[in-house]
């Protein structure tokens, strides 16, 4: 029985969440729920990826983890928010460490008794998930090898627990390898990757399974015989008849930022208008009028700085803000020294740490020194930047996507 008197018989997690609260009443009723007979977790990256999170700056994300979940493991989406007290005494991490000093940032254990278990949960982010977080986020912070930390964990409290469940921010793919190389988990429940493997897939003794992302579902797992099973579900998809008054008011702050969301900011023009939004084609556009426009000698922008969106005839300001989430800023950077020797090469670096790119000119010449990128990239993997250039890069995405006003009076 926890400390609050529940009776735990199974463990319920959700991952990348990004602030997916359009449809928040379901998914926040259902946890309520499930929380009376369930240690309820989340695998990362529960903060930043919408509108509500950009206009409410991560209110709603801190109390909904604060009042229904129990133990959380960092993502890189929202790292600094782990660090905040209270939501830091919730987050457990086995290879996140002071850089200078080797210490854990995060307590590595977190016990509970399910189902007359005693489960020792702990969680890693992946080398390559924690180097994308904004290195500004990061710095004086570094990870360890996860393999290497898990088998430090159970060392350490072998005695004190009989299962072992995972919380992972690494990827489904890397997440198999590690259940292969830890056979001492029972569970990794998977986050970071977006991707249709949802498992639950078996690694020898060990369930690797992933909850659906943006608040669609979750993962579960529970004491079966003398192993465990697994699965995922959905979220309902309609709002139960009575709210708990638990969650009246988060629901009310929730609707507030929706109405907001709804504010129309213009026609969407011909060529983007109902239809999924093909990322790389207004890249592709908004590259060529930025280097126009801004007088850069060349444009470099990730794709997965945007997000894909079904547009309809107008464009709201949640469309906006669900296309472009993360508030990134224009600059104008240097190109790293030893990059210019070789800018094919460097690119296809850039590549596999940050996804597909689009460039204007395309390809780059040879004489290129500066670029006009996001802060994002400039600050995590350029080094330098030169100097701002005055423009958010969802308002560069408004003036591409959105149609000219006209009026009668003026045709």
């Amino acid at each position: 029985m926890t400390a609050d008197g529940r009776n735990l018989r199974q463990i319920v997690a959700t991952t990348d969440v990004h602030s997916a609260f359009d449809n928040a009443a379901p998914f926040l009723t259902h946890l309520h729920a499930l929380r009376r007979t369930s240690l309820i977790v989340d695998c990362g990256d529960f903060f930043e990826g919408s509108g509500y999170y950009r206009l409410a700056r991560g209110v709603i994300e801190r109390e909904i983890l604060l009042g229904l979940y129990d133990v959380l493991a960092p993502g890189n989406h929202g790292w600094p928010y782990h660090f905040e007290p209270d939501l830091h005494r919730r987050t457990v991490c086995a290879n996140a460490v002071d850089a200078n000093t080797g210490d854990a940032l995060f307590r590595r254990l977190y016990i509970a008794d399910i189902d007359g278990r005693r489960v020792g949960v702990t969680a890693v982010i992946g080398r390559q998930a924690f180097h994308s977080i904004p290195a500004a986020q990061r710095a004086g912070h570094c990870v360890t090898d996860p393999l290497q930390a898990l088998r430090e964990v159970v060392l350490a409290h072998h005695h004190e627990v009989n299962s072992w469940v995972l919380l992972s921010h690494s990827g489904f793919a890397e997440d198999r390898e590690i259940a292969a190389a830890c056979p001492f988990l029972d569970v990794v429940f998977a986050g970071h990757c977006h991707s249709d493997q949802y498992g639950p897939v078996r690694v020898d003794g060990t369930l690797v399974v992933k909850g659906r992302e943006l608040a669609g579902g979750y993962a579960i797992a529970m004491p079966v015989g003398t192993g465990w099973g697994a699965g995922t579900t959905s979220f309902p998809d309609r709002a139960p008849s009575v709210i708990p008054t638990e969650l009246a008011d988060l629901r009310s702050r929730i609707e507030d930022v929706k109405q907001q969301l709804a504010d129309v900011l213009g026609p969407i023009s011909p060529a983007y208008r109902h239809q999924a939004l093909d990322r790389r084609s207004l890249l592709l556009d908004l590259t060529a009028r930025l280097r126009a426009g801004l007088g850069a000698d060349a444009v470099i922008l990730n794709e997965t700085a945007l997000r894909a969106v079904l547009l309809g005839g107008n464009l709201t300001q949640g469309d906006l803000l669900s296309i472009e989430p993360f508030g990134n800023q224009l600059v104008h950077a240097h190109v790293p020294d030893p990059a210019r020797s070789d800018l094919p090469g460097w690119l296809s670096q850039l590549t596999t740490q940050t996804g597909p790119l689009v460039t204007a000119p395309d390809p780059l010449p040879d004489s290129v020194t500066t670029v006009l990128t996001t802060d994002y990239l400039a600050d995590t993997y350029l080094g330098e930047r030169k100097h701002e250039a005055g423009l958010r890069l969802d308002q560069a995405v408004q003036h591409v996507l959105t149609a000219p006003n006209t009026t009668e009076g003026g045709r």
